[in-house]
């Protein structure tokens, strides 16, 4: 590593100061957006959701870094977007660029090399531009159709020289129209799901309780089965849990914690059923409910398992392991 100064002795307040300083100026420059936000803002939003083509964001530098996660944004809430780096498109890629196609072009000072040629280019195939820039008197915010106004008063950075206020900006920005877009689209939950299929956000979204009950065994018990017999059903199911079941219907569950507040009170097990000892109305879910949903459940009762029924029938177990499993929790 480079030292481009001698080593300064590590001082920890001043470290969270600068960090402090960081976060404020950033919030600030996000804060001042509000305000930014116009009719020109609703109209380049209101014409990308009317195209019936892609959005193709371009940039240069880290402005394209943040491209790339716009059209990330895009592409998972229900508009088709592709990034093309400003360099490339100069030499080839602007081909990439179809006939009823949006162009986003993301610059802070709309005055760079590249961006003074691509520009000109793209207005000559006849596509819509809009700009996300920082000085809307720019070459690129006087040649834009739509200009979104991602003005920053400072960077981040002591020298107000690396881009940190600007990107963030930037970013924020196009967050607010990917989320306009959504909007506009009426982008639901579940919509969300069919582009979101892997990962913990997908299982949220998609995973039901049915698909976890169907992996565990099914311990059951009658009101008036022996105390042995619970302790065995409890113990070869492995759930530490199992429903007392009449007429197939859940009255009461019985859980491991029972089984131990059992044996401090009592000093012979003999003649005590599962009735003795169940609890009685145990919290239930309904089979066909999303596994996030038994998840809030287990929490907001301090719960580990928690039993499953559909149309009043006892389907199953859930336990807290099946969601850590999954990558729910």
């Amino acid at each position: 590593m480079t030292n481009f100064k001698k080593r300064k002795i590590v001082n920890n307040d001043k470290i969270i100061s600068v960090a402090k300083q960081t976060i404020e100026t950033e919030s600030k420059a996000i804060l001042n957006l509000v305000s930014l936000v116009n009719h020109e803002f609703a109209e380049a939003v209101r014409y990308i959701y009317q195209s019936n083509g892609r959005v193709i964001i371009t940039g240069i530098g880290k402005s394209a870094n943040i491209a790339t996660k716009i059209v990330a944004t895009l592409n998972s809430t229900g508009t088709p977007s592709i990034f093309m780096h400003a360099a490339d498109a100069i030499h080839g890629d602007l081909g990439t660029i179809q006939e009823n196609d949006s162009v986003i072009c993301i610059s802070k000072s709309g005055n760079t090399p590249e961006i003074k040629v691509l520009v000109p280019l793209i207005k000559a195939i006849g596509n819509k531009l809009i700009a996300i820039t920082s000085n809307k008197d720019s070459f690129l915010g006087q040649e834009a159709d739509y200009v979104l106004n991602a003005y920053v008063e400072k960077e981040a950075c002591p020298n107000n020289l690396a881009p940190t206020s600007s990107t963030t900006a930037q970013l924020v920005m196009g967050d607010a129209l990917a989320m306009s877009l959504l909007d506009l689209r009426g982008f639901s939950s579940s919509d969300f799901a069919k582009f979101h299929p892997g990962g913990s956000l997908g299982k949220q979204l998609y995973l039901r309780v049915s698909n976890l009950t169907q992996q565990n065994k099914k311990p059951q018990v009658t009101p008036d089965t022996n105390i042995k017999d619970v302790i065995m059903e409890i113990s070869k199911n492995m759930l530490g849990v199992t429903a007392v079941i009449e007429n197939a219907h859940i009255i009461g569950i019985i859980t491991d914690g029972d089984l131990r507040r059992m044996m401090s009170t009592n000093d012979s097990f003999k003649g005590l059923t599962a009735k003795d000892i169940m609890s009685k109305n145990p919290k239930t879910i309904d089979n066909n409910a999303m596994a996030v949903a038994a998840m809030e459940l287990m929490e907001t009762n301090g719960i580990t398992q928690i039993l499953a029924q559909e149309n009043g029938v006892y389907s199953g177990v859930v336990h807290i392991h099946d969601l850590t499993k999954e990558g729910i929790i």
